[in-house]
């Protein structure tokens, strides 16, 4: 398909230092006010909250290592990750707090876990970002051999979902954007679209919109071109999830009723072919 960030809501104001403080019965301005419990007054107002320390990334390589068990049988890889960094995760820390200090291996076990996406998921911990990563002021990514110029299977669009999903089970928002934000600079094919939209209906949430959204307008307004390329494919698409086909028809129809209301407010030059008019000589001969 050649993501959204959000602020973080404000926090409550803390509630004014001096709102307890009373003047004392009879004080003058001159006198000192006391607190209403009788404690010293706190001049706090408009200080500065404390800033946490920075953890330099030396403490994260101190801390011990997580062996990670992704997939299952014969497809069981073993990985291993500095549990200060896994942490980082909200799933990972929840994880870890069953971990105990008596010398007991920590160890997790991913078994339905893609273990490409895993890898880019340890990639970002360590490095902020994963292969391939974007080009900075264009809308595409870097260029690699094993990497072709058009997605013809959809790989490189499933290789960016399959990491969105998985950074919403982890509770990485940063990763998730991120993942986002590449799948939009892959250029694929319709049967590549159809696979990625496919595993976005089947393993995205009704109301994720921000991965869903793009989808549906994305065949909206290319059906028409890309289905001759690909209609049993796409016909099989809106059988198999039919939320699909009906999120691209609203869109279809939303689209339609715009362009109908533009043509009444705006209308263009009339169309019709008026009756040519004959004259009264021409009419007698």
């Amino acid at each position: 398909m050649a993501g959204s960030f959000h602020e973080d809501p404000l926090e409550d104001a803390p509630p004014s230092a001096t709102a307890d403080v009373e003047m004392a019965e009879g004080a003058g301005d001159d006198e000192t006010p006391t607190v209403a419990n009788g404690a010293e007054p706190s001049f706090t107002e408009g200080a500065e909250a404390p800033v946490e320390p920075r953890i330099g990334f030396l403490q994260y390589l101190a801390s011990p290592i997580v062996t990670l068990l992704v997939g299952s049988g014969d497809n069981e890889y073993v990985l291993t990750a500095h549990q200060d960094l896994l942490t980082q995760s909200t799933f990972f820390a929840d994880q870890c707090t069953e971990f105990t200090d008596d010398g007991s291996p920590r160890q997790i076990e991913l078994p339905g876990e893609d273990l490409d996406a895993v890898g880019c998921f340890l990639e970002f911990l360590y490095t902020g970002d994963y292969f391939p990563k974007k080009v900075p002021g264009q809308r595409s990514l870097e260029k690699d051999p094993s990497i072709p110029d058009v997605d013809m299977t959809g790989d490189q669009l499933l290789k960016h979902a399959k990491v969105y999903t998985l950074a919403e089970k982890f509770g990485l928002p940063h990763l998730k954007n991120l993942a986002s934000s590449k799948i939009h600079c892959v250029n694929s094919t319709a049967k590549g679209e159809i696979a990625y939209a496919r595993y976005v209906y089947e393993f995205t949430g009704k109301d994720d919109t921000s991965i869903r959204a793009p989808v549906a307008n994305f065949w909206a307004t290319r059906s028409h071109t890309l289905r001759a390329e690909a209609e049993d494919e796409f016909r099989s698409l809106c059988l198999e999830f039919p939320q699909f086909g009906y999120d691209v028809l609203t869109r279809v129809l939303d689209e339609k009723l715009k362009r109908e209301r533009n043509e009444k407010m705006h209308p263009g030059p009339s169309s019709v072919r008026k009756r040519p008019r004959h004259s009264s000589t021409a009419a007698a001969a």
